[in-house]
């Protein structure tokens, strides 16, 4: 099912033409509207009359995370507080929060990008939906919320917490879709277990998962586990909120919106466009949003692009899984590592639970990498030959896929920290003394 075949399956030609009209029409929003855009467009000798074609996009500036905070809260609003209906802002773990605004036009265009990547994903009008996202200022609560409510189906607004009641309100209400983290869902089905309860006998057969990164080897893990579909889709507050792009039922590729986002891929390093296939930096220019539209937005996520059309009739252009974030990405005695590289190991080892942690130190002038890792079974701890073998076997395994040697430490079940929302796996002490 395709929720609206006339633009998700729209000729590329088409496409271009309707992204360089709303294009044009974004910039000259900004430049009448946006102080900061104003002076970046003339400090850049670009104007209208300059973006022609698409092509021309990368005469534009860049916006980054810190233009945003630079102007907060509303500087880079393109419409007047008084057309302002909701405010959202991100996490703000350091400093302040990145705020963003929507009109009325804005809410409504994002229930409906949110309704075409669940349709997309299999999700119907006769499904009930438990929203396992924190509502508040995060964006992901409400954008899969009013999304799924698009399409008719029965909203579960559940919240995080109280994770035993999660499976009391999924057996109740006869929960067909799960959305939240993918590492909830993996809390979700562990606490139904200490209930004497198995995940894969409830009703849920449809998995909406976002907020950060799932490797295809942890999905399998989710999908084995709860018996269901796992599918990801991919936004963040700054340019909406989930609606960006999401996986259709085939999952090779997230389809990103692109009448609503103009998607690039650059070099992290030079700035400079790449083309389709290659891996660099995700650039999205939003070019329909009226309160707080961005040009040539940095996500930090590293990924690639392929516009062929996909198995299931969409011509969207796809987003490949996320691989990492420029800005999570440890160097490690001058080598690049990327945790989804770490977890893509650990998952794929049936010995060690899917729970982790990535610990960098520094000891005199050299970086360490210590992994920790939970053991599946805690019976392995009483078999020294058995767990000194398990060790080995996930070192040799990490350095054939990170080309560097990590600690390994293996620890008992339901030992390291568990997360109602983002997944908390990475804890750099290199600046820190211990």
């Amino acid at each position: 099912m395709i929720w609206d075949k006339e633009v998700e399956c729209m000729g590329r030609r088409e496409m271009a033409e309707l992204q360089l009209t709303r294009l044009r029409r974004t910039v000259q929003r900004v430049y009448e509207n946006v102080p900061f855009y104003r002076q970046a467009l003339d400090k850049a000798r670009v104007g209208l009359n300059h973006i022609c074609s698409l092509r021309e996009i990368s005469l534009l500036p860049f916006t980054t995370k810190d233009d945003i905070r630079n102007n907060y809260p509303y500087g880079l609003f393109s419409s007047p507080l008084k057309k302002i209906v909701r405010l959202h802002a991100s996490s703000g773990t350091t400093g302040k929060p990145t705020v963003v605004g929507y009109t009325k036009s804005d809410i409504d265009l994002w229930a409906e990008m949110v309704a075409r990547i669940a349709v997309a994903a299999g999700a119907r009008e006769d499904d009930v939906a438990q929203v396992a996202f924190g509502y508040g200022l995060f964006t992901g609560a409400f954008g899969l919320h009013y999304g799924l409510e698009r399409i008719g189906a029965t909203i579960v607004p559940a919240s995080t917490g109280n994770t035993e009641r999660q499976i009391m309100l999924m057996q109740d209400f006869g929960t067909t879709i799960l959305v939240g983290t993918p590492s909830y869902s993996l809390y979700l089905a562990e606490t139904a277990q200490s209930m004497g309860i198995e995940p894969s006998s409830l009703n849920v057969r449809l998995g909406l998962f976002g907020a950060e990164g799932c490797s295809e080897e942890m999905r399998q893990v989710i999908e084995r586990i709860w018996g269901i579909s796992a599918t990801e889709n991919y936004g963040m507050s700054e340019l909406i909120g989930p609606g960006v792009s999401g996986e259709c039922e085939c999952k090779e590729g997230m389809h990103i919106n692109e009448d609503h986002f103009y998607p690039e891929i650059i070099d992290p390093a030079t700035g400079m466009p790449l083309p389709y296939g290659e891996v660099g930096e995700l650039v999205i220019t939003t070019i329909t949003k009226e309160g707080f539209p961005l040009l040539r937005y940095r996500t930090r996520d590293i990924t690639s692009l392929n516009p062929e059309p996909c198995k299931c009739g969409r011509t969207l252009v796809r987003m490949k899984k996320v691989q990492g974030r420029t800005d999570d990405m440890l160097k490690i005695r001058g080598v690049n590592v990327f945790p989804s590289q770490i977890e893509s190991v650990l998952v794929s080892i049936r010995e060690i639970g899917p729970h982790y942690n990535i610990i960098v130190r520094k000891k005199g002038y050299l970086d360490e990498l210590e992994i920790k890792v939970e053991l599946a079974d805690e019976s392995l701890l009483e078999d020294f030959r058995k767990l000194d073998g398990l060790q080995n076997m996930i070192r040799h395994k990490l350095r054939a896929v990170l080309a560097l040697d990590a600690d390994v430490r293996l620890v008992q079940p339901k030992t390291l920290g568990r997360s109602e929302g983002k997944a908390k796996r990475i804890i750099d002490l290199r600046d820190k003394k211990e």
